[in-house]
């Protein structure tokens, strides 16, 4: 007689242990069973096929506040980097503007310059024969005053040693005695607006050979 009956091996032994699955498509009591949602499973499943699943790496608590804090800085510094740069970009503009207004006004004084010189010259002149007298002088004075107040200089007096750096020399006369060039006449004062010669003192020279 055959009997129904399966062995060890088809129900499991101890190395393979037996396991059950439940395939039926209606419970014990008749009912239909509810399919489960297409790629659902349990959380042991979930688990099993992703080991980082159901994990929350946002951050919280105190490490939340160390992010929002290094973010913040981050930031800043970004924002304190433009402001330092904004303001070496200024402070280089307003010095390249003062340079050019004050060589703007020095070029406005020079031009001025230029244009009195004739005058200054025949005041000079008649200072030196001695025809400058009465109202006269006190003007030539205020004109003087008013020259230096621009920063013009005029110079060029007897006896200095001859520089070809602010004298012209229209005349030469020889002195054996002599060891160096002197000015022993200014013919016409030379001007000048600080370092800048406007005009060199024109004077005659005298020297050894």
């Amino acid at each position: 007689m055959t009997s129904d009956a399966q062995g060890p091996e088809e129900f499991g032994s101890e190395d393979q242990p037996f396991h059950f699955t439940d395939k039926r498509k209606v419970t014990p009591e008749g009912q239909p069973k509810e399919a489960a949602p297409q790629g659902a499973g349990s959380a042991g499943d979930d688990a099993e096929t992703d080991p980082l699943a159901g994990l929350d790496f946002e951050p919280t608590g105190e490490a939340g506040d160390d992010a929002a804090l290094l973010a913040a800085q981050s930031e800043a510094a970004a924002h304190l980097d433009a402001l330092q740069r904004e303001r070496a970009s200024f402070t280089n503009y307003r010095n390249r503007s003062l340079r050019d207004q004050e060589a703007a006004r020095v070029k406005g004084v020079e031009d001025v310059l230029a244009a009195l010189l004739p005058v200054l010259d025949d005041i000079d002149r008649a200072r030196q024969h001695g025809e400058l007298d009465g109202p006269f002088v006190a003007i030539s004075e205020k004109l003087d005053a008013s020259l230096a107040k621009f920063g013009i200089e005029r110079y060029g007096v007897v006896g200095e040693e001859f520089d070809p750096n602010v004298h012209e020399a229209l005349m030469h006369q020889v002195d054996p005695e002599a060891t160096s060039a002197t000015v022993n006449m200014v013919i016409e004062p030379g001007y000048r607006i600080g370092e800048k010669v406007v005009r060199a003192a024109r004077v005659s020279v005298v020297g050894p050979e």
